[in-house]
This record gives structure tokens, C-alpha cells and sequence, in this order.
């Protein structure tokens, strides 16, 4: 994995663990040599991974929509100009076309309402075959332990197919995560299922 798109917050918890982990998480993939594909601000967790990344010397390229970048004083994020490279783009879906067209996988860290319609976006595009890449979570803190539970309970119900029950990646180690998202193998997507399977 050359580059990693990063889903997380904007925003700034009271609790300094999750902006550590966020600076952690920019700085471990630097240092790996992977670079940070992210959403292109400079606040919360978002800042946070950019800092982590550049800091340790790697590449960081931001997506973001005109709304959010704050040009002309509007907006609620400011567009983060120390990127390696920062795209403003013209909504929220060419921002998460380009997080796939640009990364070799997705990996989200605790986040709020855009960070999960970004998580199971990806999740959805590799079920369908629009992608074969490799979908991580970070449940640290245990912050994701309800979705991680209510994810097996779709399973088990049956909306979500045995071939798809791998996708999600999901591990409370950065390292152990970005092990097992490297040695990713794509699963059979229901473009290409028979009938019979789906």
C-alpha cells in the first residue's frame, strides 16, 4: 500500500487521547511510507494525522469540498495548506471518488456522522465491486465496539453475505491493522456472484 485514505473527525474531543491517536496514526504511516490521503482540514483529528505525517516526513494529499475549505471567510473547516498536495473539489462526492481513486485502502479512525458515511461507503463500493481494496477500522478506546457488535448482528441475520464478512478489517493495533490490511485478498463482489449466491 503506497498511500492510505484516513477517514476520521473534525472535531477536537475533550479526552487528548484521540488527537494523539490521530497524530500517531499520521506519524506511524510516514514513517512506513505510506502516504495520507485525508480529508484535507486542519482541525480535530483531521489536523491532527496531517501533523503526524508531515511531521515524520511523508506525503499528505487533502481532499476538499469548496464549501468546507473556507475560502472567502465561509466555512466551517479550514483548508489545510501545508499539505503535499490539497484538492478542493466541488461536493462531497467527488471528495470520497477521489479518497478511492487516490488510495490503495481505507482506514477509519474514531470519528463522528461524516466518518461513518465515509466507512460504510467504502465498505459498500467493495461489496459491489467497485473497488478491491483493503477496509480497516481502528477501534481504539473501544470506541467502535457498539458498530463492531451491531456489524455482527447483521451478519448473523443474514444482510450481509459469508463473502462479504471479511471486508471489515477491524483490530484495537495499528500495527496488527495495517498487517492484515496489507496482506488483503479481494473477495468475490456481488457484480460477479451468480443468482444462486446472492
Amino acid at each position: 500500500m503506497k498511500r492510505i485514505a484516513v477517514y476520521c473527525g473534525s472535531a477536537s474531543p475533550e479526552d487528548p487521547r484521540y488527537i494523539q491517536l490521530a497524530h500517531d496514526v499520521g506519524r506511524t504511516l510516514a514513517e512506513r511510507g505510506i502516504g495520507v490521503v485525508y480529508g484535507g482540514g486542519r482541525l480535530g483529528l483531521m489536523g491532527a494525522v496531517a501533523a503526524g505525517a508531515l511531521e515524520a516526513g511523508g506525503e499528505v494529499i487533502g481532499v476538499i469540498p469548496e464549501a468546507l475549505a473556507g475560502a472567502n471567510g465561509k466555512g466551517g473547516e479550514v483548508a489545510n495548506h501545508d499539505c503535499t498536495e490539497l484538492h478542493i473539489v466541488s461536493g462531497m462526492h467527488e471528495r470520497k471518488l477521489a479518497f478511492t481513486n487516490l488510495s490503495d485502502g481505507f482506514l477509519t479512525i474514531p470519528g463522528g456522522v461524516g466518518t461513518m458515511d465515509e466507512l460504510w461507503e467504502a465498505v459498500s463500493w467493495a461489496q459491489l465491486g467497485y473497488h478491491a481494496k483493503p477496509v480497516g477500522l481502528l477501534n481504539a478506546f473501544g470506541f467502535y465496539d457498539h458498530l463492531l457488535a451491531f456489524n455482527r448482528h447483521m451478519i448473523e441475520v443474514g444482510f450481509i453475505r459469508p463473502a462479504h464478512q471479511g471486508i471489515l478489517i477491524a483490530e484495537v493495533e495499528l500495527d496488527l491493522l495495517l498487517t492484515r490490511m496489507a496482506a488483503h485478498e479481494p473477495h468475490t463482489p456481488i457484480f460477479a456472484m451468480k443468482v444462486t449466491d446472492l
